[in-house]
């Protein structure tokens, strides 16, 4: 028998999240351990209740859901994100999806679609909304493209690409070094571990990369 999968729900509209306990009621492997209204309420609940999954809105009060996505992935356990929402513009799910969301799923197809994102999230696949695939297929494309010009990517550690990430995201080796817990000697020497993987030359080459290419690493 497969383990129950703790879900939190984080919405501002109460009607909307008695309408996904309802939805996701109908699958009991998946568990609603508490719900959220905003996203500081959000990571409270997820510091005492550790869900494996959250749902999480973007417009919330006190913290958006972009915002909430970026503080979750500095907990010190793993919370996988699906986004909810009534946005269907591209800019806007590249930028869930570049801050680490699992899902992109839109209300309107909610009833339909979050079980299937939440058993997708659960194995470790991504999900996107029927609307939104074509958005999804050109990210995906880019992310091609970029394996295809540098393989090397591949040879980083976890480590060097979550280094690469915030590079990208104009984080300093000292902000690094803050949020990852480690000395700023020891983020330089990561940094130019990839610049050498990655054969990468010059002052500001790592830098330039990483902002071009922060959206899909």
């Amino acid at each position: 028998m497969k383990q129950e999968v703790t879900v939190l729900i984080v919405d501002d509209h109460p009607l909307l999240r008695y309408g996904l306990r309802d939805v996701i009621a109908h699958n009991s492997r998946f568990k609603i351990v508490g719900e959220a209204s905003d996203g500081e309420e959000a990571l409270r609940q997820m510091a005492c209740l550790k869900p494996q999954i959250a749902v999480l809105d973007i417009d919330m009060p006190r913290m958006n859901g972009l915002e909430t996505i970026r503080a979750v992935r500095q907990l010190p356990f793993p919370v996988k994100v699906i986004i909810l929402t009534m946005y269907n513009e591209e800019d806007m799910f590249n930028a869930a999806m570049d801050s680490g969301a699992k899902a992109y799923v839109l209300k309107e197809n909610a009833a339909n679609d979050i079980l299937i994102a939440l058993e997708k999230v659960d194995r470790g696949e991504s999900f996107v909304s029927a609307l939104m695939l074509k958005a999804g297929q050109r990210r995906s494309d880019r992310v091609r493209e970029l394996l295809l010009s540098k393989p090397q990517i591949e040879s980083l550690t976890p480590a060097e690409r979550r280094i690469l990430k915030l590079v990208g995201e104009d984080y300093t080796s000292k902000e690094i070094a803050g949020l990852l817990n480690l000395s700023v000697r020891t983020v330089d020497n990561h940094r130019q571990h990839i610049c050498d993987k990655l054969k990468l030359h010059g002052t500001h080459s790592l830098l330039k990369f990483a902002f071009d290419n922060s959206a899909y690493l």
